[in-house]
């Protein structure tokens, strides 16, 4: 069975090599990037089943790599930053982070973060078999996890995705924001709702004609969000 890769990017050697060991005491593999362009050569010459992401790096920062790896790569991405303000982490999430976790962190909570974060990413599809959904526009094929509108890729993030399968799985029925927070994040994030606001406007602009008024996403004022199918 092939090793976890985790790719650890941060400027300060003393927290990389932290980072690291406590990495290494799972049993992942774990390389280093000290700059954003280290990284995203990194992230596009070899494959990493996580990237630990700094934000405050020298030159090229950790938002425009998150940035510039949504456009290539759904890697899962966990920004880690000793910035602590609300904006900063509605960026971060905004700009393609799967996860923002503060500075300092412990390392028995990184690497619990790490093992949900995995979990998630790698079995966000739920084991019941569905039929695929299509409704002449959108078609999402659960068999393999691919998602097309008007025939074209739409590229989803796992969290991305899992997230839309949870909407389409309960299609014309509301879901309160704790329960997909404890359905696609853990029951450990169940004050975090500006995850699920975040990713629903991430969602919004893949897969909406127009992410102001959409037809398939639609909020329940004070509950949470409910998929709209033709019809419903």
């Amino acid at each position: 069975m092939d090793r976890t890769r985790i790719l650890v990017v941060d400027d300060e050697p003393e927290i990389v090599e932290y980072l690291r060991e406590a990495l290494l005491q799972e049993g992942w593999d774990t390389t280093a990037a000290s700059t954003g362009d280290e990284a995203l050569t990194a992230i596009q010459n070899n494959s990493y089943d996580l990237v630990i992401l700094d934000l405050m790096l020298p030159g090229m920062d950790g938002f425009e790599v998150c940035e510039k790896v949504r456009g290539f790569s759904t890697v899962p991405i966990m920004a880690l930053s000793g910035l602590t303000s609300e904006s900063d982490k509605v960026r971060c999430l905004g700009l393609g982070a799967d996860e923002y976790i503060n500075k300092p962190v412990g390392a028995m909570e990184l690497t619990a973060r790490v093992k949900a974060l995995m979990r998630r990413t790698q079995h966000g599809s739920a084991v019941k078999k569905y039929p695929p959904f299509y409704d002449g526009h959108l078609r999402i094929d659960f068999e393999t996890h691919r998602v097309t509108l008007d025939f074209t890729r739409v590229p989803l993030t796992k969290t991305e995705y899992a997230l839309l399968c949870e909407l389409v799985h309960n299609a014309g029925k509301p879901i309160t924001y704790l329960e997909l927070l404890q359905r696609v994040w853990g029951a450990e994030f169940r004050d975090e709702t500006q995850y699920v606001h975040v990713y629903m406007r991430r969602l919004r602009r893949k897969i909406e004609a127009d992410p102001n008024n959409p037809r398939y996403i639609l909020n329940v004022h004070g509950v949470g969000y409910r998929f709209q199918t033709p019809g419903g």
